[in-house]
């Protein structure tokens, strides 16, 4: 026991110090309004809403009149509950260069391409998706087709159809990108977190991707360390051009990643927190968090079952072996799981500050990743099972993220 204490306690040290700092509440897109922004009044959007951050600079580098031309790309399938909101947010912008709204509607069977034209504007074009080719996942052909209609937009805005944007998003977006003369901008966009389900497991979703993928790495251009959010994801047309487009990470089902890892091979990309747009997708129970992990968890590991042994004796080492030394053991044992325990769950705290929780909630991180792991264990069954990866009446098999 004290062996496994000390190690723990290593590990701790390690991460709080020298991971990037994952454990900090990161990077936020600050808000930027555009020169000579339209002056009538957005239409209201019938949303959530989402608080505004404090004011970011203006834009600077281009005039009036200079903007570059953005397209918003979203793939949709069978997203009739949120399709309208999300498409009318993004209608909404405030945004004082061109761009349009182009949803590619992925065979949806819920009436989602019909709630779309409804709304009745000429910025919004709907395409229907065609069947998707061998090799492709369905999200990526979906986007293939609707950067296909883009034709010549300088800018792709790549953005899932569960998300609800603030007015400023899209300014704020482009002010980024241009200012620091970045290819890719992405954001981890505000989580639903009304259920007592969503209220323990998901801010640990987010602090997990952080541990994962350090936001200060990400960013880092000197690091190897790639990652994005699918939920929002500002890319250059050049960018796409020179990897080869969607169509060279066409079979990831860890889709944003993969694009993020391809545009960081000669470019520059950022990767933060954003206060202008959050999700709109319940997760009402706790069997619908861990289908949502175990959908892909095995994919991260690339369906490597020594993989999988090593994440489970890590996460066991790292969440486990901290309380159960300081509940269980003694003298050097308890005195370092004890240590461990408080510097674990003293990381969870910007997290929890986030989301609102209490910080009452921080011991109890070792269960909430105890059920992480299970859920990762989980996907590798229902891989050896054949029930592979199922999304939306969608299953896939063998294909890596």
């Amino acid at each position: 026991m004290t062996g496994l204490a000390l190690m723990a306690l290593l590990i701790w040290i390690y991460l709080i110090f020298a991971h990037g700092m994952f454990w900090q509440a990161g990077p936020v897109l600050p808000v930027a309004y555009p020169i000579a922004a339209p002056s009538v009044a957005s239409p209201s959007v019938a949303s959530p809403s989402v608080a505004s951050p404090s004011v970011g600079p203006p834009f600077g580098a281009l005039p009036f009149g200079a903007l570059p031309f953005v397209a918003i790309v979203v793939p949709a399938r069978d997203e009739a509950p949120v399709i309208e909101a999300s498409l009318r947010s993004l209608l909404a912008q405030d945004y004082g260069g061109p761009f349009r709204v182009i949803l590619t509607d992925d065979n949806s069977t819920d009436g989602t391409a019909e709630i779309a034209r409804a709304i009745g504007d000429s910025r919004l074009t709907v395409i229907a998706g065609a069947p998707r080719p061998a090799g492709w996942s369905g999200k990526l052909w979906a986007v293939s087709q609707g950067i296909a209609e883009a034709g010549k937009a300088d800018l792709v805005l790549l953005t899932d159809a569960d998300i609800v944007h603030e007015s400023a998003h899209l300014s704020s977006l482009v002010s980024k990108i241009d200012r620091y003369g970045l290819d890719l901008v992405s954001e981890m966009v505000k989580l639903a977190c009304d259920s007592q389900a969503e209220q323990v497991l998901v801010p640990a979703f987010v602090y997990f991707f952080q541990l994962l993928y350090p936001f200060a790495w990400v960013n880092d251009g000197l690091k190897g360390t790639a990652a994005a959010a699918g939920g929002t994801i500002l890319i250059r047309q050049r960018a796409l051009q020179r990897i080869g487009g969607v169509e060279s990470v066409r079979g990831a089902l860890i889709d944003d990643v993969a694009l993020a890892a391809a545009v960081k091979k000669g470019g520059r990309i950022w990767l933060g927190h954003s206060d202008l747009a959050r999700s709109v997708r319940q997760y009402p129970s706790v069997g619908d968090i861990w289908r949502m992990i175990s959908r892909t968890a095995f994919v991260q590991l690339r369906y490597s079952v020594l993989l999988l042994l090593a994440t489970v004796l890590g996460m066991a080492l790292t969440w486990l072996v901290p309380p159960a030394a300081a509940i269980f053991g003694h003298g050097r044992a308890f005195w370092c799981g004890l240590a461990a325990w408080m510097m674990l769950s003293g990381s969870y705290l910007p997290t929890l500050q986030r989301f609102g929780r209490s910080p009452l909630w921080a011991p109890f991180l070792p269960l909430i990743a105890s059920f992480y792991m299970a859920a990762t264990i989980g996907s590798a069954v229902n891989h050896f099972l054949g029930r592979g990866v199922a999304w939306k009446g969608r299953a896939y098999q063998g294909v890596v993220g």
